[in-house]
């Protein structure tokens, strides 16, 4: 009996380790997008929190005594960087974190427009691989003994964005060149421009929380006019009112929504980065390769 006894603890302490080595890494991602990254690298062996959360506008964000709280607990802090999360130092000093910080934007060369760094690298496919490999690179650090889990997870989401990248660039091709221009509200999809070859005309900076002058909206409207751009876009974080007017002013089509900075929860029309991108090619080509 004694012996039995022995064998069922043993089997009960065997049991107990793995679990307790086995505890996920609490990664806090600054917005929904980068959150998404993170669980793609990390899998099951990360517990991932988005302080700003689906549908949500991290330019205008104000962050609550239960953020602090959810800083303070994290094992790593993932942010965008390009002055994205201007809340964040605040937000670090409050919380008192010494997780370690990765920047996913490192080794991005940032665009500029109106004196500002452009900080929505992840609207270029080519660039959310490099965000990935941050990703990776700090899970691997945070947690060197799962280096192999990540480092598979990360290759498998890499072909699949490699493949999200040709399947851009093909729907692009079939947009006649002088069809390339669209209106959005805000300056997010300058690397989407760069990368792809879609002009994008913002009333707004590359930031929700400026205003457009009056002088601003005529002469977006009268360009419209002059170039005959074939549609203008809503965002989901913005306020649709100008870009609407602008649409009746102007008789341009609405082409429709776009994504730009954040996802939308999971029964939403785009719950992932890959969703996200599609959604949004899939918008532009409707609208544009009449």
């Amino acid at each position: 009996m004694r012996s039995l006894l022995g064998l069922i603890c043993l089997a009960l302490m065997v049991a107990s380790g793995p679990a307790h080595a086995a505890e996920s890494i609490n990664v806090v991602a600054s917005f929904s997008i980068l959150a998404d990254m993170v669980r793609n690298v990390g899998g099951d062996r990360v517990d991932v929190t988005a302080l700003v959360g689906p549908d949500g506008d991290a330019h205008v964000y104000a962050p609550t005594p239960s953020d602090a709280k959810t800083v303070a607990s994290a094992r790593l802090l993932v942010v965008n960087g390009f002055g994205f999360e201007g809340w964040m130092p605040r937000l670090l000093q409050a919380s008192g974190s010494k997780a370690p910080i990765v920047v996913a934007t490192t080794g991005i060369t940032p665009r500029q427009r109106g004196g500002h760094e452009d900080p929505h690298a992840w609207q270029s496919v080519v660039n959310a691989k490099i965000y990935v490999g941050n990703i990776r690179e700090a899970l691997v650090a945070a947690s060197p003994s799962d280096a192999a889990t990540f480092k598979a997870n990360a290759e498998a989401y890499l072909a699949k964005l490699d493949a999200l990248d040709r399947e851009v660039r093909e729907a692009v091709a079939k947009i006649p060149q002088g069809r390339r221009k669209v209106i959005s509200t805000h300056g997010a999809f300058g690397y989407f421009a760069d990368t792809y070859g879609v002009a994008f005309i913002a009333p707004l900076g590359v930031s929700t929380d400026s205003e457009p002058s009056a002088r601003d909206i005529a002469a977006i409207i009268s360009q419209i006019r002059a170039e005959k751009i074939p549609a203008v876009f809503l965002e989901n974080i913005s306020d649709p009112r100008l870009i609407e007017r602008i649409a009746a002013e102007t008789g341009t089509r609405v082409g429709g929504t776009l994504y730009s900075d954040s996802l939308t929860g999971e029964k939403g029309q785009v719950p992932t980065y890959i969703d996200m991108v599609r959604h949004n090619i899939k918008a532009l080509t409707s609208a544009l390769a009449d």
